[in-house]
């Protein structure tokens, strides 16, 4: 079952999203805050930024951090055919019974700019790494600060027999960006 924007709320009060954005604030920015069936989660002022001048494989075993340039900044500019890391805002707390999905904002994919983040699994904890890509052969802009992805929260009939806390997955509690990890 989807839940909708009571339950957020009243989720976040027992510490599920913080900091927490009650309403959706739209004038002036890319919209983010709590939505009909979900949460519209920021981009925070963080990034890292892909480059191929230092590294001639990407391996997700072997990540190389010299393939990424730290930057910091109200706007983030991606390269032509390229990515970006980011982080989120916020740092979520999800239940036992909640699963999330998250998909990219429509005003960043009308524009070939493409989120990926995987689902946040029961029980996981931190701030969301997201995976910013620039389809388009020209310079891409990102607004920190600003919502770059929503969130549906799917819940369970029932808990599940094994969460993502109890597995000790290897995000857990990631704070900042977190590069691949095995």
């Amino acid at each position: 079952m989807v839940k909708n924007d009571r339950w957020i709320r009243q989720m976040a009060l027992k510490g599920m999203i913080e900091p927490f954005s009650e309403e959706q604030i739209r004038h002036g920015v890319i919209s983010f805050g709590v939505s009909s069936y979900g949460y519209d989660m920021r981009i925070s002022d963080e990034f890292k930024i892909f480059t191929n001048i230092n590294v001639t494989v990407v391996d997700p075993k072997a990540f190389d951090p010299k393939s990424l340039v730290d930057f910091k900044g109200k706007e983030c500019i991606i390269p032509p055919n390229s990515f970006a890391l980011g982080r989120s805002v916020e740092y979520f707390r999800i239940p036992r019974d909640v699963m999330v999905i998250c998909l990219g904002k429509s005003t960043y994919a009308r524009c070939g700019i493409v989120v990926n983040v995987t689902p946040l699994e029961p029980e996981w904890e931190g701030h969301v790494t997201i995976e910013i890509s620039n389809t388009t052969p020209l310079p891409a802009k990102i607004y920190a600060n600003e919502g770059i992805a929503q969130l549906i929260f799917l819940s369970a009939e029932e808990v599940c027999e094994i969460s993502y806390r109890d597995k000790t997955g290897k995000y857990q509690a990631q704070r900042g960006i977190t590069l691949p990890r095995i």
